[in-house]
């Protein structure tokens, strides 16, 4: 038996080595993710960890805490290693300084796998078949609360390690989480079986044929008529997206790579393609709402969008003026419809400014579009040198935008990783989900791949074709069963042309969202968990 799997170890002596296997474990987990994709190492991880979770006959808070510690620092800060290209390249921070933030970023979030093992230490017991159970449940609640706690974070949830493996249709019904807890608890019936147990054995097996037989059950149904989009990646440097003399030329780019394109039913730019407030440039949206429309066609485009509603003295004129500007006018991070919005052909466009086709980003990402705890963070901002980190959150649950009357459920760039959001914007009659991104801010690293598994799964889990145009890539179409039909090379100027079929019917998911499993986790983490207390 090997040392990972050692049972019986002493109790403080060999404890370093414990957590080194444990942060091992974690980097190796990283591994199951995209862009390499090898989902077998996610359960395997987590078998390791569970061993030397139970490595100690006496229960020790502490011991757990720090092994779920390791596991979870060496998970995500090999995870979440580009998020230091984007603090250090276009943050303006100097490199040490940004792996720094980057360190600590993941040793917040490697509380959460800490506190699960910690829960896990003071309440297990000698039973396997309990301790496995209690261990897979607590995981997923700290997944949970992880998504929820200081706006969230639920970037590397273990279940988007088989967004393409053997079970990933079973995310159709159970979700993510769902996918998370079959991933652990094979992890740790493997690691009773390894014991000897014959019940970890039998459980592995279950898990397997469960898991498979849910991935069998489909509700959703393929229609014959299709819908031709032209997907816009334009390629924009992200030195020059937020440079007020390159607003011109990069909406003049965009328009030129869409001068060709007007035969498709739906042409999409990205997010924040034309970097300007839409006043600025309201006199050209009409233009091109008027261009869409002479076609036959439709346009949606991220812009900043600004609440006119609300009274303010001056129009800023550039982009730092915007943010200083925010705390007086609301300034949102926007989808806007060009052109025809209800139907094939219309008399004319139905684009006018602060038109109700539209959709305000609610997820904003820290630091970048909004400052938390501003009054103690507000002196900080300068040094990250962002220039739109002060917009404003749109509603929770928005209406679809709408284009030649098909409905879109959209997300913009950070927001697809938040299940519950996307689900709470699909409506029964959705036809497509819709993300736009701008992921040139994470450059060559594995964080634009990380970010399309994660809109794969959301197809899987709603039952949606899933269309998603980004900057720099990666621009692709999904099928519902969270397969890419069609995706552009990063790094280029190029257009996605692809007809994609309407499919009908809802996904357990789509109706029920996380709670099943939230519940059933709950009950059981509460039960073994009380029962091992007055035993």
């Amino acid at each position: 038996m090997t040392k990972a799997f050692q049972t019986n170890a002493p109790q403080g002596r060999f404890l370093g080595a414990h957590l080194f296997i444990a942060f091992s474990a974690g980097i190796m987990c990283h591994f199951s993710f995209a862009p390499y994709q090898l989902q077998w190492l996610a359960p395997l991880s987590i078998a390791i960890l569970f061993a030397q979770l139970t490595a100690f006959d006496q229960l020790s808070t502490k011991k757990n805490f720090l092994l779920g510690l390791s596991f979870g620092f060496g998970l995500f800060s090999a995870g979440l290693r580009w998020v230091h290209v984007s603090i250090a390249d276009y943050g303006g921070l100097p490199l040490p300084i940004s792996i720094l933030l980057m360190a600590i970023l993941a040793l917040y979030l490697a509380l959460f796998p800490a506190l699960a093992s910690a829960i896990f230490g003071r309440y297990r017991n000698n039973h396997l078949t309990h301790n496995a159970i209690f261990f897979s449940c607590l995981w997923v609640l700290a997944e949970f609360v992880r998504g929820k706690v200081l706006t969230g974070f639920p970037w590397l949830l273990l279940g988007y390690s088989q967004t393409q493996g053997l079970f990933s249709q079973s995310a159709a019904i159970i979700g993510v989480l769902g996918l998370s807890l079959v991933v652990v608890a094979l992890g740790c019936f493997a690691t009773n079986a390894i014991k000897k147990s014959k019940r970890g054995l039998l459980a592995v097996i279950i898990i397997v044929a469960f898991s498979i037989g849910l991935s069998r059950v489909s509700t959703i149904q393929t229609l014959d008529k299709q819908v031709d989009f032209a997907l816009v990646q334009g390629n924009i440097a992200q030195s020059a997206k937020w440079q007020q003399d390159e607003m011109w030329p990069t909406i003049t780019s965009y328009m030129d790579l869409t001068r060709h394109q007007f035969t498709a039913d739906i042409i999409i730019w990205p997010e924040a393609a034309m970097p300007a407030v839409e006043a600025w440039v309201s006199d050209y949206l009409r233009l091109m709402d008027s261009a869409a429309n002479v076609n036959d066609s439709a346009i949606i485009t991220g812009i900043i969008g600004r609440d006119d509603s609300i009274n303010h003295l001056t129009l800023a004129n550039n982009i730092d003026q915007v943010s200083n500007q925010s705390q007086q006018t609301q300034y949102y991070n926007a989808l806007i419809t060009l052109g025809n919005d209800q139907q094939k052909q219309q008399e004319q466009g139905s684009y006018t400014r602060n038109h109700l086709n539209r959709y305000y980003k609610h997820q904003l990402l820290p630091i970048g579009e909004f400052v938390p705890f501003r009054s103690l963070l507000q002196p900080l901002a300068p040094l990250f040198n962002l220039p739109m980190s002060s917009f404003s959150r749109g509603e929770w649950a928005q209406p679809n935008l709408t284009a030649l009357g098909y409905n879109f459920a959209p997300a913009i760039c950070y927001e697809i990783a938040f299940p519950e959001l996307v689900r709470a914007n699909m409506r029964s009659n959705t036809d497509f989900l819709l993300t736009v991104s701008n992921d040139a801010w994470f450059g060559r690293s594995i964080g634009p791949h990380q970010h399309m598994e994660i809109a794969q799964m959301r197809a899987i889990e709603l039952g949606r074709p899933l269309i998603r145009v980004t900057n720099n890539g990666v621009t692709a179409i999904v099928n519902p069963q969270g397969e890419i039909e069609k995706k552009l090379p990063q790094f280029t100027q190029s257009i996605l042309r692809e007809k994609v079929n309407l499919v009908k019917g809802q996904t357990y998911y789509y109706q029920y969202g996380q709670l099943p499993v939230i519940l059933f986790s709950m009950f059981f983490a509460v039960a073994i968990g009380l029962v091992n207390r007055f035993r």
